[in-house]
């Protein structure tokens, strides 16, 4: 959770943990491109409103060979794709769509997310960063907390976007404007984090949750 104003440091953050796979061993290309016609030729069919019995019987493709082609389960050849483009009424080359483009993605291992620290968080507070996109698509901000020591003080917080709790183990309270939540494993809570909200008492420790802050697209208007 965040506070405008609080300064924080993410340490280790940029290390490649285990897990990652290298370069080298990613997706064969053809089984890559299999699933983007696969999800481009569903996505157009049903866009269409069509059944894959109506495309069969326009295009003499099979019923069987459409249901493989639209879950990536064979190759098709560039005229059996020509035929479903002129069926759907799109351009052959719209089934290409995304194929070539390259998408930031973050993973993080299981207990290698950056640690967190910040300015006047209680003693028994541990938060861990679990990954933070890059540039316009850093719209949310995962964190794994976990409460090991009661505090005499909580602080609250009050910042733009929407906030996502996902309790997993242990139990607190948590304020939110007026009101007050228990939060138990498997409750979650979501809110305006322009209110005021913060941890009102620690139930049953240790006590750990998810928080996961969004705000709008940075192209959203104002």
């Amino acid at each position: 959770m965040h506070g405008e104003g609080q300064a924080t440091e993410i340490v280790g953050a940029g290390a490649v943990g285990p897990g990652i796979l290298d370069l080298d061993r990613t997706a064969p290309l053809d089984a890559t491109l299999n699933m983007v016609i696969a999800v481009r030729v569903r996505e157009t069919r049903q866009r269409r409103g069509l059944l894959i019995r109506t495309v069969s019987d326009r295009t003499g493709i099979s019923k069987g060979m459409l249901s493989k082609i639209e879950n990536a389960q064979v190759s098709p050849s560039l005229a059996t794709l020509a035929r479903l483009a002129v069926a759907l009424e799109v351009p052959l080359t719209g089934f290409f769509r995304g194929f070539d483009e390259e998408r930031d993605a973050v993973f993080t291992k299981a207990g290698h997310g950056a640690e967190v620290r910040r300015e006047g968080v209680p003693a028994g507070r541990h938060c861990q960063q679990l990954g933070a996109m890059r540039g316009q698509h850093r719209r949310m901000t995962p964190q794994l907390v976990t409460l090991t020591e009661e505090a005499k003080e909580f602080p609250l917080y009050q910042h733009p976007g929407t906030e996502f709790l996902y309790m997993l183990a242990g139990a607190m309270a948590y304020g939110h404007g007026r009101a007050v939540y228990l939060l138990e494993p498997g409750d979650a809570l979501q809110f305006d984090a322009e209110a005021s909200h913060g941890l009102v008492e620690t139930v049953k420790l240790p006590a750990t949750f998810l928080s996961v802050t969004a705000v709008g697209s940075l192209h959203d208007p104002a």
